[in-house]
């Protein structure tokens, strides 16, 4: 019989996972990318800029699962690994059943928060305020859609269903850009747009909900038991505590603009940071992937999940380096074709010093991700709560002097200071992995230093020749991080589908 966390950890099952990942989050981006410029026209800038925060809020909302999403990945994976089934049903049915009820209050809160937000914490235009609120109290309601939606994946992805859960999530989240451009041609309204999001988001619960219940028996009302969500809650709490503190860093900075400057400001430094998050994509659908087959290997097989952090950690900077030197070289003429002067002229440098934070937010993925595998989130989440305490007052100390472009600063030294503190803590905590993280420190660190060297050329032609030396050394860098083995895959690639599927 074949060992469950040898078959998990297979490197055939994580490349397809990976791929499956990129292609469930890169074709709506695509989509998403096509559709932002009549969105921007259908709404105005100040509209925009609402928008833009509205769907600022939507991500804040996953980090009110209580953790429970990646708790349940992490528990379930584990259990498959050793084989275990037993109570999976009745585990998960009382997960939901608490999320649903904690979320619905969540719902409530913010519904009655909505007027003092837009009144007193937004510089909202009075004649533009009853429309907000209408717009955002709408969005209110899809509080419980996208917590139940958040744990509804971690199952998926704790049985490895990459593949059948991107296919039905895939025409859900193009309906999330596509929905509101649609509303705009028959009703002019922030509520309508907004309850084009809540829809979409209503679709996506169903068919996670369908894709989950021949894979899960014994889902029911009366497997319901708090006690069994009990350990999940204690590791979900500090996995939901670093989520809610990550999610307050990305996004603070927009309402700190926003009460500061100008809604306009926040639509020159928001769009930007849309765009760049956009990679998220890429270390998002490796970590997904990185999580259940690290949760099942890490105990028996250290040698094996310090090969698969390494590979993690170097594939996405692999995906995202190129992308960022991109993003740095053509700053301004993307943005001028995408959205037009003003943009290109407002957001330029913006993008440009986010693209070099950029690839340190997304390399951090994977050595968070074998913090949660491990069951030590909570050394994530108070590591997150120092950095919060620093980088939330330089932000605003940076805006100040130095306006949007100080925000920006202070975003990217925070994802450097997060990516290799997550890495200096998994080393610690599992030293099996301390030789290969150690390997790769300075090859995030000539990546970072690259993409500043490059943002900093005078030209674009400077910039381009800088760009390729950069590509070109970082990949010497990660070349000499691999061990003779991950070399001959590299060299023959029919070798990634030998051993464990």
């Amino acid at each position: 019989m074949s060992d469950p966390a040898a078959a998990r950890a297979g490197t055939r099952r994580l490349v397809s996972g990976v791929v499956w990942n990129m292609l469930g989050r890169g074709l709506p981006l695509l989509v998403a990318l096509a559709l932002t410029p009549p969105l921007v026209a259908a709404l105005g800038i100040e509209r925009w800029g609402l928008f833009t925060l509205a769907l600022g809020l939507v991500g804040v909302f996953g980090v009110f699962d209580l953790g429970l999403g990646a708790a349940l990945t992490r528990t379930l994976a584990e259990r498959i690994g050793r084989g275990e089934r037993e109570g999976e049903g009745a585990l998960v049915a009382s997960a939901l059943a608490l999320l649903l009820g904690l979320s619905i209050v969540l719902a409530v809160g913010l519904w009655l928060a909505v007027p003092a937000l837009v009144e007193r914490g937004l510089n909202v235009p009075a004649g533009l305020q009853s429309e907000a609120i209408a717009g955002l109290r709408v969005l209110a309601a899809a509080a419980p859609l996208v917590v139940v939606n958040a744990a509804l994946w971690g199952v998926l992805a704790a049985h490895q269903r990459f593949r059948a859960a991107n296919l039905a999530a895939m025409p859900v989240a193009v309906l999330y850009y596509l929905g509101p451009l649609l509303v705009l041609l028959v009703w002019d309204s922030l509520a309508g747009v907004m309850l084009a999001l809540v829809g979409a988001r209503l679709l996506n619960t169903i068919a996670y909900a369908a894709l989950i219940r021949p894979i899960v028996p014994g889902i029911a009302l009366r497997a319901v038991s708090l006690r069994a969500v009990g350990p999940l809650l204690r590791l979900g709490g500090w996995m939901s505590l670093s989520g809610v503190l990550t999610q307050v860093s990305l996004y603070a900075d927009r309402f700190l603009i926003g009460a500061l400057l100008s809604l306009t400001a926040v639509a020159f430094y928001a769009t930007p940071l849309d765009l760049v998050m956009r990679l998220w994509i890429l270390p998002v659908a490796v970590a997904q992937a990185l999580l259940p087959a690290l949760a099942s290997s890490f105990r028996a097989m250290p040698a094996e999940t310090a090969a698969l952090l390494r590979r993690g950690v170097l594939l996405i900077a692999g995906l995202v380096l190129p992308g960022c030197v991109v993003l740095i070289v053509l700053a301004h003429p993307l943005l001028r074709l995408w959205l037009g002067v003003d943009f290109a002229d407002g957001g330029a440098a913006v993008l440009r010093i986010l693209a070099v934070g950029i690839l340190f937010s997304c390399a951090g993925f994977a050595p968070g991700s074998l913090l949660d595998a491990i069951g030590r989130p909570d050394v994530t989440a108070r590591f997150a709560l120092g950095l919060a305490l620093v980088s939330l007052p330089l932000a605003v100390l940076l805006l100040l002097v130095a306006g949007i472009e100080g925000a920006a600063i202070a975003w990217s030294l925070r994802c450097a200071v997060e990516c290799f503190g997550r890495m200096l803590l998994a080393a610690r905590l599992y030293p099996a992995a301390a030789v290969a993280l150690r390997r790769l420190a300075p090859v995030l660190a000539a990546g970072g230093a690259g993409l500043a060297a490059v943002a900093a050329m005078p030209s674009m032609v400077a910039a381009v020749g800088v760009g390729c030396l950069v590509l070109a050394g970082v990949g010497v860098l990660g070349w000499r991080a691999l061990d003779a083995e991950e070399r001959a895959t590299l060299v023959h690639p029919r070798h990634w589908l030998r051993g464990p599927a």
